[in-house]
């Protein structure tokens, strides 16, 4: 445990290549593209390919799970994204909360082809989105949530693939879906560290207990505090993040016969209660560290 040696993390499945494919070639279906972000780790969730990918559609971007992020964070990283004219909503897709911002927004995004279409005599048109955005940002959630429990798919639109579905979810307002993509590469370690501590990416291909001792060396040096007040520990700064990883071992009771910790289940625990935001709201980046 003690090695904590740089598992580089790479996932990029061959269905992610043609998704991206897919982008370009429905890309001309839409007025503007909206992106699923997770308020956690705004950069690190947004994908780098994607200005190039859109060739200069209006874009909306959503940071979703603003309720387990640094409320002070989200704020600063919504005033990041208008000083460089991209207009950013916190929201909660699950429980729907910042939802209600998202239709005039799209409107006031939107508003030169709104008067094109007036001008051509097309009042009243839909307004068309494609939503794209990495796995497990809350895509689905936001779309299930916009489109209500009818899911009410439009018809289906000449040239586009079977793979992408519309929705129409009210408000003159259509969404294209998109199946979650990746990017090929991470040239920065710690951003597909970011991803893998989100559930970005499948956990099967990591070594949960590596990523563990990482994200307890974030947590150490920002939020220390939640690891206390969660795990019931005094101070531990002068602990090894694998260290304090058996001592949260040690007070969960998670012991194997002979007395030795279970680090790999206290792993498990430890990832599971960030994802679930039992450890409190903890941003993992911030504009100025960009």
């Amino acid at each position: 445990m003690a090695d904590n040696q740089k598992q580089v993390v790479q996932w990029f499945p061959g269905h992610m290549a043609k998704t991206r494919r897919l982008i370009k070639e429905s890309l001309h279906l839409v007025d503007g593209v909206l992106e699923v972000i997770d308020a956690r780790i705004p950069y690190s969730s947004s994908n780098p390919e994607l200005a190039e990918l859109i060739s200069g559609k209006p874009r909306i971007v959503l940071l979703n799970k603003c309720d387990l992020a640094d409320k002070v964070i989200t704020k600063n990283w919504i005033e990041y994204y208008k000083k460089i004219g991209v207009a950013a909503i916190p929201v909660d897709c699950r429980s729907g909360k910042g939802l209600n911002a998202f239709p005039s927004t799209v409107k006031t995004v939107l508003a030169d082809k709104i008067k094109s279409n007036e001008e051509k005599g097309m009042a009243g048109k839909a307004l068309r989105l494609m939503v794209v955005g990495i796995p497990n940002t809350g895509k689905s959630s936001f779309i299930n949530r916009m489109a209500g429990s009818a899911k009410a798919k439009v018809a289906d639109k000449a040239g586009v693939t079977r793979h992408n579905q519309w929705f129409a979810i009210g408000n003159g307002i259509e969404l294209l879906d998109t199946p979650g993509v990746l990017w090929p590469k991470f040239d920065d370690p710690k951003v597909g560290d970011k991803l893998a501590f989100i559930g970005s990416v499948k956990d099967e291909i990591l070594d949960s207990e590596l990523l563990a001792v990482r994200l307890l060396e974030v947590m150490k040096e920002h939020y220390p505090e939640r690891l206390c007040e969660r795990y019931k520990i005094s101070d531990f700064s002068d602990l090894q993040a694998w260290e304090v990883l058996e001592l949260i071992g040690k007070k969960r009771g998670n012991i194997m016969r002979g007395g030795e910790i279970d680090t790999e289940r206290t792993s498990v625990m430890l990832l599971d209660e960030y994802r679930g935001g039992k450890l409190g709201e903890i941003s993992l980046e911030a504009p100025e560290d960009m």
